[in-house]
């Protein structure tokens, strides 16, 4: 794991096996989520409303170029949406985040990811961080297994090593570890980075999937 500049390490980086990543989006997102209410009553009850994350996303308020992570051979980028004309003809991953009755109801149904070759569109639905919604620690954060789910649909093997040259709170690397991948950070804000670290070795502790 390191704290700094991805762009500044990628020469150092060519030997990995697959980027997988949830980037800045370039959307200059607030990320102070108290302005939500959390929605009606019942669900406040259960979630509790939106918090504030304080400082926003280093280099949100730029576009983002995917140009430097497309000459490796597998890739993931969450997000793509923000960035699809920079990006060649490729599969479409989708992470449905909403149970069926809530669609429609409250921001984004589902978010998108752009992964290497192909043309196809698959889709997962994953609620898991609904349950988690008051202890998420990034305003983006992803779940471990939808991570997972990335890794097996690229086909990245077990024992290979996995980029994420955006780490935030680390699942890219807690998703590695459960699953026996290596696993290699970048991380530009020092407090992102040193939650990352933590859950990272706290998943090394941790027993393995299968």
């Amino acid at each position: 794991m390191y704290l700094g500049d991805c762009l500044d390490m990628l020469p150092t980086m060519e030997a990995v096996d697959a980027v997988i990543a949830d980037p800045p989006y370039g959307m200059n997102n607030d990320t102070n989520y108290s302005r939500f209410s959390g929605g009606d009553p019942n669900s406040v009850a259960r979630r509790g409303a939106g918090r504030d994350y304080g400082a926003p996303i280093a280099n949100d308020d730029i576009p983002f170029n995917p140009s430097p992570w497309l000459v490796f051979d597998k890739v993931v980028l969450w997000g793509y949406n923000h960035f699809a004309a920079q990006l060649p003809v490729g599969t479409t991953l989708v992470w449905v985040k909403r149970n069926v009755a809530a669609f429609g109801s409250f921001l984004s149904d589902a978010e998108l990811a752009w992964m290497k070759g192909g043309h196809g569109v698959y889709c997962r639905q994953d609620l898991s961080m609904n349950a988690i919604a008051r202890k998420r620690i990034h305003p983006n954060q992803k779940p471990v297994s939808l991570m997972i789910w990335c890794m097996e649909k690229t086909k990245v093997p077990v024992g290979a090593t996995v980029l994420d040259p955006f780490m935030g709170s680390g699942t890219t690397g807690v998703a590695c570890v459960q699953t026996g991948r290596s696993f290699v950070g970048v991380e530009i804000d020092p407090d992102y980075f040193e939650i990352a670290k933590k859950r990272i070795v706290e998943a090394q502790l941790q027993p393995r999937l299968l």
